[in-house]
């Protein structure tokens, strides 16, 4: 089974989206004048068509060649009435995503009267992952045969799926998921390393450094969670669990 690697697509969604602040401003000036609206379909469908190519010539560059990159260029509110700018800045408002649904923002800053809009649009991003063969109950105890690849969008939900069976294979669902869904990490239930009271070792880093000991965990040691544990000397430390009774603790 060959499935690409999930960061390369991130970046090439990144890069597309760049381009699209860029296009998306030439529409808006185009747009001056245009009275209700701010840039026509046709404009806007050229803006998708070069997002298109732009986005698929980034994804070679990330090594992700095979990736269909789609981008819905969306419309500005018709009841705008923007005034003529001669200097239009496009941007990535904080805390927005750089794929799906999502929002570019253009602002004035050159004109008779300063103004800031956010244009929506869509940035989809197709890659071949890990999809289950049939529908699957929360519980499930997932096994090779549950799963079949094909091409998933990878911005259709949070989190990238899991593009490796070695990572699905032996985890329990959290959730039922239906025939040809792609598999997240929150689909999965966190790990239990250890229990409470268990001896766990601990490995402690820094920089050129790294002291091994054991200790008593003071709580279950849960995947993604933090974990306090007790060392001989009495030491409380909080650190992550990352294998079987395996503690890291960065200093």
């Amino acid at each position: 089974m060959r499935c690409h690697p999930l960061l390369p697509a991130w970046r090439a969604a990144a890069r597309c989206l760049g381009a699209l602040a860029l296009l998306g401003a030439a529409v808006v000036a185009r747009g001056q004048g245009v009275g209700a609206g701010v840039g026509g379909e046709a404009e806007i469908a050229a803006v998708g068509a070069q997002v298109q190519q732009l986005a698929r010539d980034s994804a070679g560059r990330a090594g992700l060649r095979d990736a269909r990159i789609e981008v819905e260029v969306g419309q500005l509110d018709p009841r705008l009435k923007l005034a003529p700018c001669q200097r239009i800045e496009p941007y990535l408002p904080p805390g927005l995503p750089v794929w799906g649904r999502t929002r570019i923002g253009l602002k004035c800053t050159q004109g008779p009267k300063p103004w800031n809009v956010t244009l929506p649009v869509t940035v989809h991003v197709y890659a071949r992952s890990l999809v289950t063969q049939a529908a699957l109950a929360a519980g499930t105890t997932l096994a090779p045969e549950h799963f079949t690849e094909a091409e998933v969008d990878l911005a259709a939900a949070p989190g990238l799926p899991i593009g490796q069976p070695g990572l699905a294979v032996g985890r329990t669902l959290a959730r039922p998921l239906a025939a040809g869904s792609a598999l997240r990490a929150a689909d999965l239930k966190a790990r239990q390393f250890f229990a409470a009271g268990e001896t766990v070792r601990v490995v402690a880093g820094g920089p050129g450094w790294q002291v091994v000991t054991e200790a008593e965990a003071m709580n279950p040691g849960l995947e993604g969670q933090t974990v306090r544990v007790r060392t001989e000397s009495g030491r409380l430390l909080q650190g992550r669990p990352v294998g079987d009774r395996q503690v890291e603790v960065m200093l």
